[in-house]
């Protein structure tokens, strides 16, 4: 009976602290060896995080509807609606860009092989349109999929697409398991740089300086957490290759590089490397306060997505961050899908005090009056400074990861007081622990209102999900 109590003791000691690690502990990817890779110089110097419109939540109503993906499109006359309301409505503010999703079909209908189509729209004609308004088109594609015929030559070269593909020569993770969805380039192949650098031309020559692309985890090593194993997984050899080409040629033409889904491995040694910007949050979806802090709410994984909601998410790789380092994406906001102003103002200041890009993804149709949260220039400037702030701690589970500072180039402070509780309360932080001395004039960016002289300590009654962004500027 001893012996029982004592292992029902021990066992339940375990389960104890094993969910206290899960809760508390910051569980960063595993370290793995990492072959000799180039070095591009200078891809994140002078690189600010883009603000720009998305055509997911369209999508992602449209597929929660029932409708296949195959059946899915946008005519011309909704893409003339959507360019016109983007730049007459957001482009003032700095949205300068719209960009394509996945869902609807991306197809390759020249000899190039690259995609040109997504949907019915001919990307180069939804190019034109944009640039006719004054706008960017960023596309959602990965230079690591292959869309075109096998026997398409890849320019430069005697090899065809058919060469890039897996073999059974080179070693897998998963050597039983047949890839998922896509047809995957093989980076030690040969062939494999040229066709990348064929990718970034092509797009190039589009009119096209955006490219988002999703799904690295699953070429890394074929594992999702939600779906277990998804394919054959190339390897982090593979991975980094492939990751190195993206980086040259990107440079090389001029594109800025949005890498989705990414493990993360070495302290996202290959992503800060070779990204212009990474994503660090699982996918927006039904969006609201959830997507921004109570899913999963304190805790991290190992592998993707290693934090569920965008507040833990920014927190947790904060330190990877910074003027001229790899921008944290925090993916879509769906403004239509919170419940309150409080709400809606921390999902915008959050994004912007990480650094962060704003990306809309709420349609003309489903935004409302929730156009001017977008638009506070006052905050849009820390974007347009390149500002990338940093909570007072990057522990998940630490109230202080609710506090966020930073210093604009001019040497004015930006400080944001959070509230991520269900409750009202008061929010206070000594200014010296943030590294700020002296008596500072303060400015409230959602007020708009001077609010006085301000030393020592900065206290603030704040609503339940909501935040409080002052500027602090030398009197």
């Amino acid at each position: 009976m001893k012996q029982m109590i004592f292992w029902t003791m021990a066992l339940a000691m375990t389960m104890l602290c094993s969910s206290c690690k899960d809760e508390v502990e910051m569980r960063y990817p595993p370290k793995y060896e990492l072959p000799e890779l180039p070095v591009v110089e200078g891809i994140h110097d002078g690189v600010k995080a883009p603000l720009y419109w998305s055509v997911y939540e369209y999508c992602y109503e449209q597929s929660a509807a029932g409708v296949a993906n195959s059946d899915m499109d946008l005519t011309e006359q909704q893409w003339d609606e959507i360019i016109s309301w983007v730049a007459t409505d957001l482009k003032p503010y700095g949205y300068d860009m719209i960009c394509t999703d996945g869902f609807i079909p991306m197809t390759a209908k020249d000899e190039s092989g690259y995609m040109t189509h997504y949907g019915s729209m001919a990307l180069k004609d939804l190019a034109a349109k944009c640039k006719a308004k004054g706008l960017r088109l960023g596309v959602y594609d990965n230079p690591l999929w292959i869309h075109g015929p096998r026997n398409t030559k890849i320019e430069g070269t005697d090899y065809i697409f058919g060469n890039l593909i897996y073999n059974g020569s080179s070693a897998v993770q998963n050597p039983t398991t047949q890839d998922l969805w896509f047809t995957w380039v093989v980076s030690t192949q040969p062939g494999a740089q040229e066709y990348i650098d064929g990718f970034f031309k092509h797009y190039h020559d589009l009119g096209v300086d955006f490219i988002r692309m999703d799904f690295l985890s699953w070429y890394e090593d074929g594992k999702d957490r939600g779906q277990g194993l998804v394919g054959r997984g190339y390897g982090r050899e593979a991975y980094g290759r492939a990751m190195a080409y993206i980086a040259q040629s990107a440079k090389k033409y001029g594109i800025f590089t949005s890498l989705v889904m990414p493990h993360m491995y070495n302290d996202a040694e290959v992503e800060a490397r070779y990204g212009n910007m990474v994503r660090i949050v699982a996918d927006t979806g039904d969006g609201g306060w959830n997507h921004t802090s109570t899913h999963d709410k304190g805790r991290s994984y190992t592998n993707w997505p290693n934090c569920k909601n965008q507040f833990d998410g920014f927190v947790y790789w904060s330190h990877i961050a910074g003027r001229n380092k790899v921008i944290l994406d925090g993916d879509f906001l769906r403004l239509n899908k919170y419940a309150t102003e409080a709400e809606k103002q921390t999902a915008v200041s959050l994004q912007l005090l990480a650094g962060g890009p704003v990306s809309i993804a709420d349609q003309k149709s489903t935004i409302g009056n929730n156009t001017s949260f977008y638009t506070n220039s006052e905050l849009l400037a820390l974007n347009k400074d390149g500002f990338v702030g940093k909570p007072l701690s990057d522990q998940l589970n630490d109230k202080q990861n609710e506090i966020w500072y930073g210093t604009m180039s001019n040497g004015d402070y930006i400080v944001g007081l959070f509230n991520r509780g269900d409750q009202s309360a008061t929010v206070s932080v000594n200014l010296s622990q943030l590294g700020i001395s002296g008596t500072l004039k303060m400015r409230d960016l959602w007020k708009h209102a001077d609010e006085g002289n301000i030393s020592g300590t900065l206290s603030a009654t704040i609503p339940a999900h909501g935040c409080k962004i002052v500027r602090l500027t030398n009197k």
